[in-house]
Parts: C-alpha cells; sequence; structure tokens
C-alpha cells in the first residue's frame, strides 16, 4: 500500500501558492493561445475562401469567352467536360492567376479545378491533369475543432488541409475549386511565439515557489514561538514566559489561549495520575491475562495476570511493539504475530504452552469510526475455563434428568398397573387352583422385565462418562462411519455419497463414542427412506468448528414434535427405542459441541454434529484427503 508523505506545513503552503499560480498561468496561456490560433486560422481560411472567389470569376470568364465560339453537343455530358477542360488548360489568365496565387502566398499549397469524380481539370501541378486528386481534410474541421487539434497544426506533422468551392453549369454541380493550405507556414509563425509564452510562464511558476517560499517563512514564524511553548508544556515545566499581553494580532490570542491550555492540562494530568493508580490495582488483580496495544502496534496497558501467559515480566511488556514481546517459537506467538499482520480477528481458541499447559485466547482488533485505533489480546487458564462449563453441563444434565424422569414415570407407571391388576387375578386363581395361571405368571414376568430395562437406560444415561480423550481426523471418523453404515443401506436401497473436507478437521474427542453417536444419525437417515434413495454425508470446516453433515431424503420431521426428537425415549417409529438421538446429544455435549437440525416435510432432514477444532502445529502433519465424493 502507497504511504503518502506528510509535509510540513511551510511546504503545504508553498505548494499551495505554487498550484494556484500555475492553475492561473495554464489559464491564462490557454485562453492566449487558443484565441491566437484560432484567429490565425480564420485569417487563412478568409484568404482561401478569397483566393478560391477569385478563380471562380476567372473560370466564368474563361467559359464565357471561349464556349461562345465552340460548336458543342451539350446534351454530351462527355463532350462538354473535355471542352471545359481544354478552354480552361488553354485560358492564359486562369492560368497566370493560379500561378500567381500560389508563387505569391507561401502558405498555399496548390490550386487545382477538379471534375465531379475528382479528376484534375486544371491544377498548378501540371503533371496532376486528368488525375485523380487525394482526398484532404476541409480546413473548416480544423477551424471548427478543439484546442488539441489546433495546437496540433503547430506541434504536430505537417498537413494540407483544403478549402472548396462548388462550380454549377446550368443550376447543376460539374466541379470544384480546391486551395490547398499547408500547415508548415502558420507553425513557422506561430511556435515561435507559443514557445515565448511557455518560457514565461516556467519563469513565472519558478518566480511564484521563491515569493511563496519567503512568504510562508515570513507568515509562519510566530508559529515556532508557540512551537517551543508547547514543547515545554509537554516536557512537564513551566513555559517561558510569553510576550507582552498587549498585544492584540492573532498571536497574542493563540498564546493567551495556550497559557490556558497548560494550566488544563496540568490539572488533567494529576486526574490521570490518580486515575493510573486505580487502573493498574485493578489490573494487578486481574485471573485474566490482559494486553491493549495501540494502533501502532505497542503495549500500553497489561495486567499482572498477563506475566505467566506471556513468559516475561510486565515492566518489559509495557511501551514494546508486538514483535518484541512474541516470536514464532510459540503456538501463541504465531497467532498473535500472524494476526496482526492480516489485521484479522482471532475467535476464542484453546492453544497449548511451552510447558503443557492449555490456555484460550482471543484477539480482537478496536475500530472507531471504520479506522482502526489499537487490539485487545485476552488469555485465561483453560482450567477455569472447564470448571465454568461443567456447571454449566451440570446444569444441562439436571434438565435432561428431570425430561427423562417424565417419561421414564410413564413407562414405569403401566408395568405398574398391570403388575397389581394381574397379582389379584392370580391370587384368585390360586384359591381356586386355576391351571390357567401359569398365563399370568408370564405376564407378570414380561412386565417385569420391561420395567428393568427402563430402568437400567436410564441408569446408563444418567452415569458419568469417561472420556477417552485424544487427538484425531474427524474426517476418518466419517469415513469408518459410512464404511459400517453401507451394508444396511444396501438392504434398504439407500445410495451413501460421502464428501470428505480437504484440509485436517483436527478434534478432541473419544473416538468411539462419537462414533456411534455419527452412526445413529446414519441410521435414522437410512430408516427415514423406507423407499430407498440418497443420504448424502460430508465434513467441512466452518472458521473454528468442524461440522458432519448428514442429510436425507426422506418424509422430513412434523412441527410439532421437532422440540421432542431429543428426549429419550421419544419416537415415531414403531420398532424405534428412542434413545438413538438422545445418545448423540448427550455425546456432543460431553464434547463441547452441538447437535442442530433443519428438516422440510416431503424434502427431507439435515443433522450437523458440530465440535470445536484442535488448531496445532501438528495439524500439518494430518494427510489431506480429496475432496472428491465417494458412494458407496
Amino acid at each position: 500500500m502507497l504511504k503518502i508523505p506528510r509535509f510540513r506545513l511551510k511546504t503545504k503552503l508553498v505548494l499551495a501558492i505554487t498550484g494556484m499560480v500555475f492553475t492561473l498561468v495554464v489559464a491564462l496561456s490557454f485562453v492566449y493561445i487558443s484565441q491566437l490560433l484560432r484567429q490565425r486560422i480564420n485569417e487563412s481560411y478568409a484568404n482561401a475562401d478569397f483566393i478560391a472567389h477569385e478563380v471562380l470569376e476567372g473560370t466564368r470568364q474563361a467559359l464565357e469567352l471561349d464556349v461562345s465560339g465552340t460548336r458543342v453537343d451539350f446534351r454530351n455530358n462527355a463532350q462538354v467536360h473535355d471542352v471545359i477542360a481544354q478552354i480552361l488548360q488553354s485560358d492564359a489568365p486562369l492560368n497566370s492567376l493560379l500561378q500567381s496565387v500560389v508563387g505569391y502566398n507561401p502558405e498555399v499549397y496548390d490550386v487545382s479545378i477538379a471534375d465531379a469524380d475528382d479528376h484534375a481539370m486544371l491544377h498548378t501541378d501540371a503533371s496532376l491533369l486528368g488525375k485523380t486528386l487525394p482526398i484532404r481534410p476541409s480546413l473548416q474541421t480544423l477551424r471548427t475543432g478543439s484546442f488539441f487539434q489546433q495546437i496540433a497544426t503547430v506541434y504536430g506533422t505537417p498537413r494540407v488541409y483544403e478549402v472548396r468551392l462548388p462550380i454549377q453549369r446550368d443550376g447543376t454541380p460539374f466541379g470544384e475549386i480546391r486551395v490547398g493550405l499547408s500547415t508548415i507556414f502558420i507553425k513557422s509563425e506561430l511556435q515561435p511565439m507559443l514557445n515565448r509564452a511557455l518560457l514565461f510562464s516556467v519563469i513565472a511558476i519558478f518566480v511564484s515557489i521563491g515569493l511563496a517560499a519567503l512568504l510562508s517563512t515570513f507568515a509562519l514564524r510566530p508559529l515556532e514561538a508557540i512551537g517551543r511553548r508547547l514543547d515545554a508544556m509537554t516536557a512537564e515545566y513551566e513555559p517561558p514566559p510569553s510576550e507582552p499581553a498587549s498585544r492584540t494580532d492573532e498571536y497574542g490570542t493563540v498564546n493567551t489561549k495556550i497559557d490556558r491550555l497548560g494550566r488544563q492540562i496540568r490539572d488533567v494530568k494529576e486526574v490521570f495520575s490518580a486515575l493510573k493508580e486505580n487502573l493498574d490495582q485493578i489490573m494487578g488483580a486481574l485471573q485474566d491475562g490482559i494486553v491493549l496495544f495501540t494502533r501502532d502496534a505497542r503495549v500500553v496497558l497489561v495486567s499482572a495476570s498477563a506475566e505467566r501467559f506471556i513468559g516475561k515480566p510486565r515492566s518489559e511488556i509495557l511501551g514494546s511493539h508486538v514483535e518484541q514481546i512474541f516470536n514464532d517459537s510459540t503456538r501463541l506467538g504465531q497467532i498473535v504475530l500472524y494476526s496482526f499482520a492480516l489485521q484479522q480477528d482471532v475467535a476464542p481458541r484453546e492453544i497449548e504452552t511451552l510447558d503443557g499447559r492449555r490456555m484460550q485466547m482471543s484477539l480482537d482488533f478496536i475500530e472507531e469510526r471504520g479506522q482502526p485505533i489499537g487490539a485487545l489480546l485476552s488469555m485465561r487458564d483453560v482450567e477455569s475455563v472447564r470448571r465454568i462449563e461443567n456447571e454449566i453441563e451440570l446444569s444441562r444434565r439436571l434438565a435432561a434428568i428431570g425430561r427423562l424422569t417424565s417419561g421414564v414415570a410413564h413407562e414405569v407407571k403401566n408395568p405398574i398397573n398391570s403388575i397389581v391388576i394381574h397379582l389379584e387375578v392370580l391370587r384368585e386363581k390360586l384359591l381356586q387352583l386355576d391351571p390357567e395361571s401359569r398365563r399370568h405368571m408370564d405376564i407378570i414376568t414380561s412386565e417385569i422385565h420391561r420395567l428393568d430395562r427402563v430402568v437400567k437406560t436410564l441408569v446408563d444415561f444418567t452415569r458419568p462418562v469417561e472420556l477417552a480423550l485424544s487427538e484425531l481426523d474427524l474426517r476418518r471418523i466419517a469415513d469408518e462411519v459410512v464404511a459400517l453404515a453401507t451394508p444396511q443401506a444396501r438392504q434398504q436401497n439407500v445410495e451413501i455419497t460421502y464428501t470428505a473436507s480437504r484440509e485436517p478437521l483436527a478434534v478432541h474427542a473419544d473416538g468411539d463414542l462419537l462414533k456411534q453417536a455419527l452412526l445413529n444419525v446414519v441410521l435414522n437417515g437410512i430408516q427415514a427412506m423406507p423407499e430407498g434413495g440418497k443420504l448424502l454425508v460430508s465434513s467441512v470446516r466452518q472458521n473454528d468448528l468442524a461440522l458432519l453433515v448428514v442429510r436425507d431424503h426422506g418424509v422430513g420431521i412434523a412441527p410439532e414434535v421437532r422440540d421432542k426428537i431429543f428426549n429419550l425415549y421419544f419416537t415415531t417409529k414403531k420398532s424405534g427405542s428412542g434413545i438413538g438421538l438422545a445418545m448423540t446429544y448427550r455425546a456432543l455435549q460431553l464434547h463441547n459441541g452441538a447437535l442442530e437440525f433443519d428438516s422440510e416435510i416431503g424434502k427431507g432432514t439435515a443433522f450437523r454434529l458440530i465440535l470445536p477444532l484442535v488448531i496445532t502445529a501438528r495439524q500439518e502433519g494430518i494427510p489431506a484427503i480429496e475432496n472428491s465424493p465417494r458412494t458407496e
């Protein structure tokens, strides 16, 4: 990006005055040269037009004298043409007129009389008689042309222009008189005058520069004294006494205002010092690392906690440039330097320090009215973040348990009622020794088993899960799940198409739990298309998130049940258990992720499994998978 240099006020004044003088000189020169050119061209045009009329009069006299004594068949145009050409070429006064015009007018290049077919019947150059004359531009076009067209006649290539006058016989044109004018004479006449005008313009510009420099030096001399007083004020010592207040010009007014401003600045400094002490106390008590940069990437504010994240004392960080604080040897330094180079925000992300600790950092560039004014770097210990997230997760689990309790209560109530009823029946049958009591005993056993399964599922769902976390590529998980689901998909005439992201999708996750969560969604998509169809699976990156998208073309999810599909035991399928999506939802929560979906009746449903990415240097070692669809 081209940086515009900053000029001193004196330079600006010199440039402004010179620019005004230059504009005035250019405007006056333009008017002068334009009028000079137009006047000279009009004179040439009037001269050529006068010559053309003289030749026309000579032609008329020659034809009146000679045709009267010649037998001519005027109905034969060719004979009339030849006779006229012969008369014109043999008429001594007319030929003498043409030669004298060329001889005594330096700007007249040639004079000719041409017929309607542009053939020369009479020409000052005898070698061109009977030949086709070249087409030349009309002097009228130059006369009415622009300034730049006219100036080209002086400084451009010499050309020949023509002034034409038609000749009529019995009211019908049969030829024209052409007077050729060369621009060489105009050029030789006007060029010295224009060169002198240009020279005077250049001299005037240089004189204006000198006068502007002298004027600006004299006008800005009081500003130097004002500058010295301002320097004294910023240097925190009492400025020297100003000139007597009796001075009533602008300089005296400014001096009075400077004295008043100096007193205000000293008062503000005292208030600022007090505020700075309070701010230092606040920054020292903060647990998060906070670093505030100016627009030129220098630190103006830093919290005490930032020392343990950056590894440098607070006194060394303050006032330093970002490149003096961070380097490429740490992951934090790489991210901060890269973001400052691009002036791009960094969303909150987790990184690993050199000593193995994990921290969360973010970088935001601050703007005011579209202009950058600084940047704010925030650093936080992940353990504290984890504690807050665990508390939120606990609240979510409690809410989930509440939803589950309502479902379990409904499922347990019916088996208990059946047990009570059939126990009463069994009691009566046993008293009478009825052999059919065995059937009732079977019913009791079945209901007890079902009740046992419900309670077991509830216990499993609420039991804390120990995650076996490791860094893995989410594309591999999706690839394995597609391979597992393909046999069942083929049995139901469903074609699975998987499109993998080109770049690695590194996440911290429990591979088995995540694989089961994705498999539940894929199987739901297959079962949503009983008549067969296509199931689209894709893995993509969205900023600092990894997305697994599973899209089916089934019947869709009805709007009235969409807020219930993640509840335990809720299902719309006859053979469904209502556990799969609830388990998937819980698995994504345990990984600090999310499960979202969009559905449209008659067109299908798209589930999105969202997980946070792990941005580390090791990610570069994960091999890329071609971004081409694979059909199973």
